[in-house]
Order: structure tokens, then sequence, then C-alpha cells
């Protein structure tokens, strides 16, 4: 057996390496406390293949997801490529605590599997994993993700119903806990590159203070989902 690591931290023991066609039964929960994905891209794909890099800039259909929940860009792109794509398997939003089942094919060659969906209430958060080497002996494997920041956007927390590539400001928020009046958090951010997010800071003011989330709610800190893929 050989122990393998993810980028984010996760553990899974692997029997086997070789490439070969197989249905994947895969789960996704949302572990956070108040932070709704979008819409889920979950793609198999080769070894020359990305649906983003950590430490990388993000492509412009990355940028179309974390700011706005846009996975066309990569879904057309991943598909471009030859991956094996599943869009949506949660049927719109996948709420904190709820998870959404269901079946991927990978056809040989495509050996990696990456997933992404934008993190809601953030500016450019998305949950996501790049490139995990897909087991093929039978078993269980189950990964923790993180939360990263596109890099794209500054983390102002502010509900403005901005969702467009380059507009300012999160959204919604679709728990409907946020407040109102905020000045902002963040007017700029240092690191343009794709990196582990910070987390949403928050403040207790909800008519008025720094940021229109709550500092109570909307906090959180990675991991922020679990995935389980298992191999029959």
């Amino acid at each position: 057996m050989k122990k393998q690591f993810t980028a984010l931290a996760a553990i899974c023991m692997l029997g086997s390496t070789s490439a070969m066609a197989q249905d994947l039964d895969i789960k996704i929960t949302n572990l956070t406390n108040a932070i709704h994905f979008t819409p889920l891209l979950v793609v198999a794909h080769d070894s020359n293949s990305h649906l983003f890099m950590e430490g990388s800039a993000a492509s412009d259909s990355l940028q179309a997801m974390a700011e706005g929940g846009d996975t066309s860009g990569l879904s057309t792109d991943a598909q471009a490529s030859g991956g094996n794509v599943i869009e949506n398997p949660a049927a719109g939003l996948l709420a904190p605590g709820s998870h959404t089942r269901f079946m991927l094919m990978s056809n040989d060659g495509n050996n990696q599997l990456s997933l992404t969906a934008m993190m809601l209430p953030t500016n450019d958060g998305f949950v996501g994993v790049d490139s995990i080497d897909i087991p093929t002996a039978k078993g269980t494997y189950t990964y923790y993700l993180n939360g990263y920041d596109a890099g794209t956007e500054a983390n102002d927390e502010l509900i403005t119903g901005g969702g467009a590539p380059g507009v300012a400001g999160i959204p919604a928020d679709p728990g409907g806990h946020a407040g109102t009046g905020g000045s902002g958090v963040a007017m700029t951010d240092s690191n343009n590159m794709i990196h582990i997010h910070r987390g949403n800071l928050g403040d207790s003011d909800a008519s008025g203070g720094r940021s229109d989330l709550d500092s109570s709610v909307h906090r959180w800190l990675n991991p922020v989902a679990e995935l389980v893929i298992t191999v029959n």
C-alpha cells in the first residue's frame, strides 16, 4: 500500500496506480457552518490538464467561477482537453451540512480528479482540489478540501449583488445572515495568485462596520468540504 498526500493534506491509501476506465462513486459534503457552494464542477482528466493551480494566476474561466459561480468556461476548457465532466450534481447550491452523491466515469488516461465551486458569501473564494490521483483499487478514499482565494478580487466583504468578473462585491448570502452598510474590509489584496483563503472576517454590526458578513456566523476555517471516492 502506498500513502498518498494531496496538496490539501487529504490522506488516502492506494493499492494500484494503473490507469483504467471505471465508474467512480463520489460524495461531496459541505462542512461549513453558513457557507453555500455554488453548482459544483467535477472533472476526471489527464495529468496535463488543470482547473486551477495553487500559486498560479487564475484563468479567466476560473475567475468567472470564483467571483460569480459560473462554471461554463471551466467546463468548456475541460471538455476540450478530453476530460469527463459532471456539472451541478447537487442541482443547485450545496448548503452547509448537506452532501451530494453521484457517479463519474473516468476514461483510460483520465487518471486525475479535480473539482471546484464558488463559496458564498465570499468575494472570490472557492472550494477546490487540483489533480488527485484517482484510485483504482477497490475501497473508499477520503479527502478533506480547502477553501482557496482566486486572487482576482479584493475581499471587501460587501454584499453588492456583483458577480461578474471585475465587479467588486459579493453576489449574495444564500443563508440570509448578512447585514448592510459596511465600509469594506480590504480594498486591495497583496497576493494576486491562487492561494489558501484567509477566511471571512466579518463583524458584529448588522447595519454598519467594515463588513456586511456576521463574524459569529460566516467565519470558517479549513477544511471546508469532504470528498469521498468509492471504487467498487
